[in-house]
């Protein structure tokens, strides 16, 4: 994602205006990561940095963890407080854990938001020796007629748009995996964590016409378009859609990154 400082603002607090849409359409994280993550947490007590609505809030509550999430847009925050997640409203990088200590910090599709250089540094701050982190994101890849529908639209609509579009599967992975593996880099070289491991987990959703159209409004592209040009997107992909049929498979991996604290 290459978009300028402002439109990465408006990226990041567009999700909270679709908050009910954002908890009802974003996929939840599959088992066998979170059995994972749970197994590798020396104890229960985990933070979930830019924790949304509190989709993986909730899994992890429900696999016994002890959760609290920090969420910088309090309209998200206070989605996730109503579905029984503790939340405090802050920016990872200036949350002050008052001398709290964790055994887990978790991010799920929220890394990237975080600022490179203080974020690592502070989740070491946090974290018990033998604690770890684990970042989490979803890749996905929509068949091919569907995938030319939105570049075809989105460029018809934004010539310069702002924001890659158009990923395949396989771009998308080798982008993500690379910046799973940045991440784990990043932590490294602050001297505070030990070698990283990357987990995957693969998967499949399918979608209805109307079923994925309601998804692609929570899609950080939509959020840099005007109503009448994301109506007129929905309307173009909406058609893609119907056109083989209204319904299709979506193809995913769950891709992670943990360390150590040392």
């Amino acid at each position: 994602m290459t978009v300028d400082k402002e439109a990465a603002e408006r990226l990041a607090h567009s999700f909270g205006a679709e908050a009910a849409r954002y908890d009802r359409t974003r996929p939840a994280y599959p088992q066998e990561l979170i059995d994972r993550l749970v197994a590798a947490s020396p104890g229960p007590r985990v933070v979930e940095v830019g924790c949304g609505t509190g989709v993986l809030s909730r899994q992890l509550r429900a696999a016994g963890m002890d959760v609290l999430g920090v969420e910088h847009d309090e309209r998200m925050a206070e989605f996730a407080r109503g579905a029984g997640v503790t939340v405090e409203v802050s920016k990872f990088e200036a949350w002050d854990p008052a001398g709290r200590e964790f055994d887990a910090v978790v991010a799920g599709q929220s890394w990237h938001w975080v600022d490179q250089e203080a974020g690592p540094a502070h989740a070491a701050r946090v974290l018990r020796p033998g604690g770890v982190f684990v970042a989490l994101w979803h890749v996905y890849g929509t068949p091919e007629p569907i995938a030319d529908a939105f570049v075809a639209a989105y460029e018809k609509l934004a010539p310069r748009p702002q924001y890659r579009i158009g990923h395949s599967y396989e771009e998308a992975f080798e982008s993500y995996l690379a910046g799973s593996v940045r991440t784990g880099e990043a932590f490294a070289a602050t001297g505070a964590f030990a070698h990283a491991e990357q987990w995957q987990a693969d998967w499949e959703r399918t979608f209805t016409t109307a079923g994925y159209l309601d998804l692609m409004r929570t899609m950080s592209p939509m959020a840099l378009l005007s109503s009448e040009q994301g109506t007129a997107l929905l309307d173009d992909v909406g058609g893609a859609i119907d056109a083989i049929g209204g319904e299709f498979t979506m193809r995913y991996s769950t891709l992670a990154v943990a360390v150590t604290r040392t």
